[in-house]
């Protein structure tokens, strides 16, 4: 069957910075109104971000079509359709644990860099030692660690002087296993840490399991490797943005135009139009 052929998807779950949010940090009105006409030909729509729930409000204006939305790579998982916000996922992992993991790191690779998500209140700061490089300063307490990792966590961020993400995540990972917490980074030069077993991928398949949709039913698009998971699990198509990560490029179908060129837009436009076609 030719991809012009193939039923329409079941559901559609997008990443939003760098995927469907610009450089500018806008959302233009056609990925708007494309969006709309999705949701017009009643397929649901995610919110697949790294943003954590303190940025809940946020999300819902750059994707106000979404039905769901899977934030914190997968951390915090909630269901927008009804009169209230349903939580499908809350998941945590103890601040002891970041403290020991962030310990054997200091140890093997030296000088570790902190920040912490605890609260989750609207646009609540993060926690942290003191840092010039993070691209939202106004969003950051410095605390002591002790005081922030004395409470459970949504998600952690480190950073070594040598500011090679790529380079941190391959060599914290050969440090500390998978069954311990999940590793990952999405493209702000820091290293991203949830619960063991949480990431995108694992929320996306909450959202599908509360809906009844296989994961064969279930279009993806990303840029980043906190992406991956969600490419791996979803399998109708994986499509990710010409300025998308060369990890997630490797497991993409198909390549669409870039975030600024409205290219999740762009490539839901043609579908949509095909659709009409046949």
């Amino acid at each position: 069957m030719s991809q012009s052929e193939r039923p329409l998807p079941k559901l559609i779950a997008t990443d939003l910075d760098g995927t469907v949010v610009r450089s500018d940090e806008t959302v233009s009105g056609f990925t708007h109104s494309v969006f709309e006409r999705v949701r017009a030909a009643g397929i649901p729509i995610v919110g697949a971000t790294g943003r954590g729930p303190r940025l809940e409000a946020l999300s819902r204006i750059d994707l106000p079509h979404a039905d769901l939305l899977v934030l914190g790579g997968g951390g915090r998982v909630i269901d927008l359709r009804g009169p209230s916000v349903r939580v499908l996922r809350d998941a945590r992992v103890p601040g002891s644990v970041i403290a020991s993991l962030v310990a054997k790191l200091e140890d093997q690779l030296g000088p570790v860099k902190l920040l912490v998500e605890v609260l989750d209140g609207e646009r609540e700061p993060l926690w942290g030692d003191h840092v010039q490089d993070w691209p939202y300063p106004d969003d950051l307490v410095v605390q002591d660690r002790a005081v922030s990792l004395s409470h459970d966590v949504i998600k952690a961020f480190i950073r070594t002087p040598q500011g090679n993400p790529d380079m941190l995540l391959e060599a914290a990972s050969e440090i500390i296993p998978s069954d311990v917490v999940t590793l990952t980074h999405s493209g702000l030069g820091w290293v991203e840490i949830t619960p063991p077993g949480v990431d995108k991928g694992t929320g996306l398949a909450i959202v599908a399991a509360d809906l009844g949709i296989d994961p064969s039913e279930v279009l993806v698009f990303g840029d980043m490797p906190n992406d991956i998971p969600m490419f791996k699990w979803a399998g109708y198509r994986r499509v990710a943005v010409e300025n998308a990560h060369p990890a997630l490029m490797a497991l993409a179908d198909e390549v669409t135009l870039s975030n600024e060129r409205d290219g999740v837009a762009f490539y839901l436009d043609n579908m949509l139009k095909r659709a009409q076609r046949y």
